[in-house]
């Protein structure tokens, strides 16, 4: 089976920063995989990577391969790459429209103007969701009543309406309470079985319901200053991720687990 993304001696600089560097990176399809670490260190600008968003940002620079089920993204129409690779934001971004309006735009953006095709759309990603029982009477209603909860899962039904086939999340729980956020980890465990899902957390407690972890370390470079960004590769053991993120977040010292075949690198003082 091809695997969902591959990247090959990533780099990326904001001018003359290296924010990411060498980056080699698998990961599986149809799995949550959790990009984890420190604040600060590169996973939000790695995400974004994937489907090319830090095009839109003045000054960067990417050197290296990246693919999506086989295919360069560099390669890629953008449309198409971001019909393929849909995006969720740290905090909900409905658009000022309707419910129903929300969930068909990014259809409507494709061309796409059979009602019964909208029609179908609509409800099943509100069923894939979870909101249909809840707002199929309420589809002309304006998206911005809805709570927190209920916009974070309408952004990802408007983005499972053109059926991606890779689904990345921004910290999509930040600005949930914790009973929320326990329905979102729910809502994730039921789409991995349709979608490979990336998540960028440091939350611990979010990252061991994933499949797995790419841990992702930033240190000080003494050759030019730059921080830069490693990743120790996957990690499916949730006891093994938690030491890893206390050694990230500086509540253990640095240590080797190179009997897993991983190692942490010395932390940064």
């Amino acid at each position: 089976m091809t695997e969902a993304i591959v990247t090959k001696k990533l780099n990326l600089f904001y001018g003359d920063f290296h924010a990411l560097r060498d980056v080699d990176l698998v990961i599986a399809p149809r799995r949550i995989t959790a990009l984890i670490g420190p604040s600060g260190c590169g996973k939000s600008t790695l995400l974004r990577v994937f489907n090319r968003m830090n095009d839109l940002t003045s000054g960067v620079r990417i050197t290296g391969e990246v693919a999506i089920f086989g295919e360069a993204i560099a390669d890629l129409d953008i449309h198409l790459l971001r019909r393929r690779v849909g995006m969720v934001f740290q905090r909900p971004n409905p658009f000022p429209l309707s419910i129903y309006e929300n969930i068909v735009y990014g259809l409507r953006v494709h061309g796409e103007r059979q009602r019964s095709v909208l029609d179908e759309a609509v409800r099943r990603t509100l069923e894939g969701v979870g909101l249909w029982s809840d707002l199929k009477d309420r589809l002309t209603g304006s998206a911005l009543q809805l709570s927190g909860e209920q916009q974070q899962r309408l952004c990802i039904a408007r983005v499972l309406a053109v059926r991606p086939d890779l689904l990345l999340m921004d910290e999509p729980c930040s600005a949930l309470d914790p009973i929320a956020t326990a329905r979102i980890e729910e809502l994730m465990q039921d789409l991995k079985n349709q979608y490979t899902i990336v998540i960028v957390t440091h939350n611990p407690n979010l990252a061991v319901v994933c499949d797995a972890e790419q841990i992702i370390h930033s240190r000080l470079d003494k050759t030019d200053g730059n921080r830069v960004v490693y990743t120790t590769g996957g990690i499916e053991d949730p006891i093994i991720t938690q030491l890893i993120v206390d050694v990230l977040e500086g509540t253990k010292p640095a240590f080797d687990l190179r009997d897993a075949k991983y190692e942490i690198l010395e932390r940064s003082p």
